[in-house]
């Protein structure tokens, strides 16, 4: 009797793990355009607005002009045009930078503002990104529009401009819809790479090496 027991769940697992395999859809980007995609979800053509969830589950988060970030049972996964996922997909668990400390003490990392790269030093101090104006003018950010403010620096207070980023990217770690102050003058040096980037990953220090952890 047991034997029979152990047996039909040993079976009721496999059907449970195949109808999962099942559920999942095969989903592949046909188009971006703006704030909408084009998507083929299990040989049907779908266009999908920001944020809609069509009615095989999978929800558009944001798209670009190279890649939209969907998710699709649960799991967020950014795909390219003609990339596509299916079954067989397997999130990754977790995305991680290794930054070893500069002879300053400092850590310094390059990154990509909106896929335009950029040097950072990492500084948990700032508030936010931040960038002078003519990282910013060289980034392409349109800081013009953005919300007038005040900044303070070791020369004094400054005008500034609030902006959001639209994507950033340090190593294999993406985020998107950073909070970004492009500063009226040439100060910082460097860009600052500041808590509406580090507030939203893992970040710990051992023998001079930042590791900064992000789930997917």
């Amino acid at each position: 009797m047991i034997r029979y027991i152990f047996r039909y769940l040993l079976i009721s697992a496999a059907v449970l793990i195949v109808q999962a395999a099942l559920a999942m859809p095969d989903v592949s980007v046909h188009g971006l355009f703006g704030k909408n995609a084009v998507l083929v979800i299990n040989g049907k053509q779908r266009m999908l607005k920001q944020g809609q969830t069509n009615p095989e589950g999978v929800t558009l988060i944001s798209s670009g002009k190279s890649e939209a970030v969907l998710e699709v049972d649960g799991n967020r996964v950014t795909l390219g045009l003609s990339q596509h996922i299916s079954s067989n997909f397997q999130a990754a668990k977790m995305a991680e930078v290794r930054i070893p400390r500069g002879h300053n003490g400092h850590y310094f990392v390059s990154g990509f503002i909106n896929g335009r790269s950029i040097d950072f030093m990492v500084d948990t101090g700032a508030s936010a990104v931040a960038l002078n104006i003519n990282q910013a003018k060289a980034l392409g950010i349109d800081y013009r529009n953005g919300q007038k403010i005040q900044m303070n620096t070791a020369g004094g207070v400054t005008d500034a401009r609030e902006v959001v980023l639209n994507k950033l990217t340090i190593g294999n770690i993406t985020l998107y819809n950073v909070r970004c102050i492009v500063n009226i003058g040439s100060h910082p040096a460097i860009a600052l790479l500041g808590n509406s980037f580090l507030s939203k990953v893992q970040m710990t220090e051992n023998k001079g090496v930042l590791l900064l952890k992000k789930k997917f």
